[in-house]
C-alpha cells in the first residue's frame, strides 16, 4: 500500500513538473493560441514589417471638404497578389479589384464587368493597404515610433505630400495586431480614418 502511494505521488510530481515546463515553453516562445504573450515591442514591430500575407476586414471613413463617406471592406493580400472587395455602401458593393504585381482588374461581380490595366505599378501606393504603409514606413527616414500603456504607434512624415502628409498605424500590445490606421493632410486633420474590425495575418 505504502509502495502504491510512492508510485502515484511519484507520477502526479511527475506530471506537474511536465505542465510546468510546458507552459514555460510556450511563455517563452511569446505564442499561446492567437494571443501574443510577454513579446516586446520590437518583436511585434519586427512582426508588422514582415507581413506577408493577411485577410481583413475594414471599415473605412473618408473625410473631405464636403462630405464625410463611410465604406467597409474587405482585403487579402498572398505574397505580391492584392484583392480588395467593397461590401458597403450598396452601391458599389460587389466591386472587386486586384492587382498581382504586374496588372490591375477591377471587376463588379454584380453587372459582371471586367477592366484590366496592364503594367499597372502604382496600386502599392493605395493608402487604403496595409502593405503599402508598410512598404513606405520601410523605405522612409521620416518616421518614428511612440507607445502608450496599450498600443505601438508607427508614424510616417511626409509632409511633400499635401494630402497624406502624416500616416499613423495602431498596433494593439497584447495581440500584436494592427487596430487602425489615419491618414493626415498637412494641417493634421484626419481624412482617412481606417478601422480594423478584424485580422488574420499568416
Amino acid at each position: 500500500m505504502k509502495n502504491k502511494k510512492i508510485i502515484i505521488l511519484t507520477i502526479i510530481i511527475a506530471i506537474l513538473i511536465f505542465i510546468i515546463i510546458f507552459a514555460l515553453y510556450y511563455y517563452k516562445k511569446g505564442k499561446i493560441g492567437n494571443t501574443i504573450i510577454n513579446k516586446s515591442e520590437e518583436q511585434i514591430i519586427e512582426s508588422i514589417l514582415n507581413i506577408k500575407s493577411y485577410d481583413a476586414n475594414l471599415e473605412v471613413t473618408i473625410q473631405t471638404n464636403k462630405n464625410t463617406t463611410q465604406y467597409a471592406l474587405k482585403q487579402e493580400l498572398k505574397e505580391e497578389k492584392c484583392i480588395q472587395e467593397v461590401v458597403k455602401p450598396e452601391n458599389i458593393a460587389g466591386i472587386i479589384t486586384e492587382y498581382d504585381g504586374n496588372s490591375l482588374k477591377i471587376r463588379n461581380n454584380k453587372l459582371n464587368l471586367e477592366t484590366t490595366f496592364q503594367d499597372y505599378k502604382y496600386i502599392t501606393e493605395n493608402n487604403l493597404w496595409l502593405n503599402s504603409f508598410i512598404k513606405e514606413f520601410k523605405e522612409t527616414n521620416n518616421k518614428k515610433t511612440s507607445t502608450t500603456e496599450k498600443e505601438i504607434i508607427l508614424e510616417i512624415d511626409n509632409r511633400k505630400n499635401t494630402y497624406s502628409s502624416y500616416k499613423k498605424l495602431y498596433i494593439d500590445k497584447k495581440t500584436g495586431k494592427p487596430t487602425k490606421m489615419q491618414i493626415e493632410d498637412v494641417n493634421q486633420k484626419v481624412l482617412v480614418y481606417i478601422l480594423y474590425t478584424e485580422i488574420k495575418i499568416s
